[in-house]
């Protein structure tokens, strides 16, 4: 067993390895390496476990590194899952060596592997946010029965609001970002460049999809999929604030569940949300299974890494602020701020 450095002339059999490992997800895949370099211009470090040729596992790490939130090594950074993926024992262990020593030489501040499975008891592990999935079917009448009482009147309320949904790709890339952006300076977060979504677009152009909700001519509600195998992952949804009154998250999401069900998807993945909020609990309403992330660690010293979430005192008050900020400007300074956040 050995460990190399994956370029791009072996872009092929790390293909090959995914699509014959179940346990692979989406943001396993070659081409989300170049997304992320080009969008964030980040280096990335793509380790392959080999045994005699063949392929025997794999890690997909890149490095993030800025003052305000550290110097980490993560394995994929801006989505929930695509830590180790081994077949052997020994191949997962000397991943996970391989990957102490890169941080050693870099003198990385803490490394965090994202996976849907403990892979290791020698590393510290949060727990504290899963992401939903449900059944889809080509049905809408039979994804309806599903649901409860009080979510089916819920859905037939909100589909007499006179919305509607539209889906496409790069052409609605614009009125995406709008409402997203939006939403994201409401919630105090930098938003991502455009360019990030634009290079989704054109890495996966048959698996990335965008929603938008209208009412008349207004864009009331936005959202970005991507797709791979039986699943559909809702990655980033938002809702203009001055029509909440039309419940377009409800609208939308119901239209999502249609969607990917008659594209012939058979599981819809809500993405993650952090147990017991108010994104979570609106989750659980549509007939959702949580399972549960393992985020795990690792530190030089062995002591907790950096906690990156809002509740955090060491940024409630930068939140504030950029709350308050005109959205030309989060538009303006938010990329430069959300490429640094893991």
């Amino acid at each position: 067993m050995k460990i190399v450095l994956a370029t791009e002339s072996d872009s092929g059999r790390w293909q090959q390895f995914i699509e014959s490992h179940p346990a692979c997800a989406n943001y396993h895949r070659w081409p989300w390496r170049q997304v992320i370099e080009r969008a964030f211009g980040w280096p990335s470090f793509y380790f392959l476990a080999e045994d005699g040729g063949e392929v025997r596992g794999i890690l997909p790490l890149v490095w993030l590194k800025s003052r305000l939130f550290g110097n980490l090594l993560c394995s994929v950074p801006f989505f929930s899952y695509a830590g180790i993926a081994a077949e052997t024992e020994e191949a997962r262990e000397q991943l996970l060596a391989a990957t102490i020593d890169l941080a050693r030489q870099l003198n990385i501040g803490y490394i965090e592997l994202r996976q849907q499975q403990r892979t290791s008891t020698d590393l510290r592990s949060k727990t504290n946010k899963n992401t939903l999935i449900s059944d889809l079917s080509a049905d809408p009448e039979d994804m309806l029965g599903r649901l409860t009482t009080k979510m089916r009147t819920n859905v037939r309320r909100a589909l007499k609001t006179g919305l509607h949904a539209e889906f496409g790709g790069a052409e609605f890339l614009d009125d995406f970002y709008e409402v997203f952006a939006l939403k994201m300076r409401e919630l105090g977060t930098p938003v991502y460049g455009k360019a990030f979504f634009a290079e989704i677009l054109r890495a996966f152009p048959r698996e990335s999809y965008i929603c938008r909700i209208l009412h008349e001519e207004n864009i009331v509600a936005a959202a970005f999929l991507t797709g791979y195998r039986e699943a559909v992952e809702a990655n980033w949804s938002a809702s203009s604030p001055q029509f909440l009154n039309l419940r377009p998250n409800m609208f939308m999401f119901w239209s999502l569940l249609c969607f990917a069900g008659q594209k012939g998807y058979r599981v819809f993945d809500f993405g993650r949300s952090t147990v017991g909020s108010g994104t979570y609990e609106f989750k659980l309403q549509w007939n959702t299974r949580p399972q549960p992330l393992f985020w795990e660690y690792w530190t030089p010293s062995g002591d907790a890494a950096l906690e990156l979430n809002p509740e955090n005192p060491r940024y409630k008050l930068a939140i504030r602020a950029w709350r308050a900020m005109p959205l030309s400007l989060t538009k303006l300074l938010g990329p430069r701020i959300a490429r640094c956040l893991p």
